[in-house]
C-alpha cells in the first residue's frame, strides 16, 4: 500500500504539469479562435470582439488557466468551439478506435520483438541471430509514417490483399497496426536479445545446465524470466509513445480516433479539444506507467520495497 501511495503522490504533480503544458502549447499557436470559428475575413472586428467575450478569451492567460483547472477538478473538459458538443463525449466517441489501434499495435510488438529477441539471443552469431538483427535495425531505421506509405503502396496498390483506408473491418485495421507496432517490434528485439545474452553468462544459468535443465528450460524459465522487467517497463513506456504516434497513423489511414481529431482541433484553434485530449492522453501515459510500476514491483518484490522506503 505504501508503495502504491507513494506512486499516486509522485503522479499528481506530472499530471498538473501535463495541464499546464496542455494549457501554453495550444495558446502559443498563432491565430485567433474566434476569428477561425467566424471564418477571418467573413467577420467584423465586432463580431470577433465580441466571440472572444463569450468564449471567455478576452481574459488574461493565468485566469483562464485557473478556469480550466476548476474544470478538470469537477471532471468538465469544456466545450467545443466548434460543435458546441462536451469535449467529454466526443473524446469518449473516438477512444475506442485509438485503443485499440494501440492495443494491437503493442500485440504485433510483442509477438514480433520477443520471439527475435529470444532467437537471437540465444544463438549469437548464428544466421538467425544476424536476420533478427537486420530485421530490427530496418524497424528503428525506418520512420512508422513512411513504412505506413510502403505497405500502403505494396499490399494495397499493387497487391491489393488489405485495403489502404481503414473500413472498419480486422482487415483494415492490420496495416496501421503493422506500420505502427513494428517499430518497437525492433526495440525489443534489441532489449531482448541483449538480456538474453548476459543472462546466458551469469552463474545461475550455468548451474541450472549443470543440474540437467534442457536449453528450452533454462531459456524461458531461468533467462526469460529474469529479463522480464526491463521488457515489461519498455512495453509500458512504448504504449505512451504509441497512444502519441497513433495521430499521424490514423490521419494517414483515415481511422477516426483521438489522434486524427487532435490534428484537426489543432488547425482550428480548437482549445478545450486539444487541451482535453492533451491531458487525457498524458494521464493516460501517467497511468500506464503507475501500472508498469506495479507489475514490476510483483514481478520483482526488490523494486517495491526499495519504492517503499
Amino acid at each position: 500500500m505504501t508503495f502504491v501511495l507513494r506512486r499516486l503522490g509522485s503522479a499528481v504533480p506530472v499530471v498538473l504539469g501535463i495541464t499546464l503544458v496542455a494549457f501554453l502549447l495550444i495558446h502559443a499557436i498563432p491565430g485567433d479562435p474566434a476569428a477561425v470559428i467566424l471564418f477571418g475575413a467573413n467577420a467584423s472586428p465586432e463580431q470577433i470582439a465580441a466571440l472572444r467575450t463569450q468564449l471567455g478569451l478576452d481574459r488574461s492567460l493565468p485566469t483562464q488557466y485557473l478556469d480550466f483547472l476548476g474544470q478538470l477538478l469537477h471532471g468538465d473538459l469544456g466545450t467545443s468551439y466548434l460543435t458546441s458538443n462536451s469535449v467529454a463525449h466526443e473524446l469518449l466517441s473516438r477512444a475506442p478506435s485509438t485503443i485499440l489501434l494501440a492495443v494491437s499495435a503493442i500485440v504485433v510488438a510483442v509477438v514480433v520483438g520477443v520471439p527475435l529477441g529470444l532467437v537471437a539471443g540465444s544463438r549469437p552469431g548464428s544466421v538467425l541471430d544476424r536476420l533478427a538483427r537486420g530485421i530490427s535495425f530496418l524497424g528503428v531505421a525506418i520512420p512508422y509514417f513512411f513504412l505506413a506509405l510502403l505497405l500502403v503502396l505494396l499490399l494495397s496498390v499493387r497487391l491489393g490483399w488489405l485495403p489502404a483506408i481503414d473500413d472498419g473491418t480486422p482487415k483494415g485495421l492490420i496495416l496501421p497496426a503493422v506500420s505502427l507496432g513494428w517499430g518497437y517490434a525492433a526495440i525489443l528485439t534489441r532489449l531482448v536479445r541483449g538480456r538474453i545474452i548476459e543472462e546466458y553468462r551469469s552463474e545461475y544459468v550455468r548451474s541450472a545446465r549443470a543440474r540437467g535443465c534442457g536449453e528450452g528450460r533454462v531459456l524461458l524459465a531461468h533467462a526469460l524470466r529474469n529479463s522480464a522487467i526491463p521488457a515489461i517497463t519498455t512495453i509500458g513506456l512504448q504504449f505512451g509513445n504509441i497512444l502519441t504516434g497513433a495521430a499521424i497513423t490514423e490521419v494517414i489511414f483515415g481511422r477516426a480516433g483521438l489522434g486524427s481529431f487532435l490534428a484537426t482541433s489543432i488547425s482550428n484553434k480548437n482549445i478545450p479539444v486539444v487541451q482535453g485530449a492533451i491531458v487525457v492522453i498524458g494521464i493516460g501515459y501517467v497511468l500506464i506507467n503507475l501500472v508498469v510500476d506495479l507489475v514490476v514491483g510483483a514481478v520483482d518484490p526488490r523494486t517495491r520495497l526499495a519504492g517503499a522506503r
